[in-house]
């Protein structure tokens, strides 16, 4: 395991099981969110596709996502480990809605300094509304992609609950074995 891809719906926990993964195994973390909106209103930059197509070059890395359109296949032709954190919105949708009403209420700054607003609850973009509209569709595809051919390099870890995934975490070593 050295170019890892945590995978799942938002909500999952990707971020937080990356950048253990990356303290455990002293492996860089990046977290595709902060590379891609880098100002003002979701701003996306305009180089993203070039930046993670140098960190998907280099020999080790983790990356917090299922990957955007546009640099999807780019991270899972790279990568030769995907962890699935696959849980059922009944785990995913508590966790997304807190973090969100924490961010919106205290004015948290997140990627390129925006902050999510009131107003974007009421938006199909809002973490919630996505994570509830797309949790069917987001688990089909990654099943999709964990037996396409195109990847079949790739070794998967498929986690069905976050206990499983804590369990799997604290037996990780520096030697990346796992």
């Amino acid at each position: 395991m050295q170019r890892i891809l945590v995978a799942g719906i938002s909500g999952a926990g990707k971020t937080t099981m990356a950048q253990a993964l990356s303290a455990r195994l002293q492996l860089p973390f990046h977290e595709l969110d902060s590379l891609r909106f880098t100002g003002p209103d979701w701003t996306v930059d305009p180089d993203f596709h070039h930046q993670v197509a140098t960190i998907a070059a280099t020999p080790a890395w983790i990356v917090d996502s299922f990957g955007y359109p546009e640099v999807r296949d780019l991270l899972w032709t790279n990568a030769d480990t995907v962890i699935w954190l696959d849980y059922p919105k009944a785990v995913v949708m508590p966790r997304v809605l807190r973090r969100s009403l924490r961010r919106t209420l205290l004015r948290e700054r997140v990627f390129g300094g925006n902050v999510e607003t009131l107003s974007l609850w009421f938006s199909g973009d809002h973490p919630a509304w996505s994570s509830w509209a797309q949790h069917a569709a987001r688990r089909a595809e990654i099943n999709r992609r964990t037996t396409d051919p195109r990847f079949a390099p790739l070794r998967v870890l498929h986690f069905r609950s976050p206990r499983q995934a804590t369990v799997w975490l604290r037996g990780q070593t520096l030697s990346a074995s796992g």
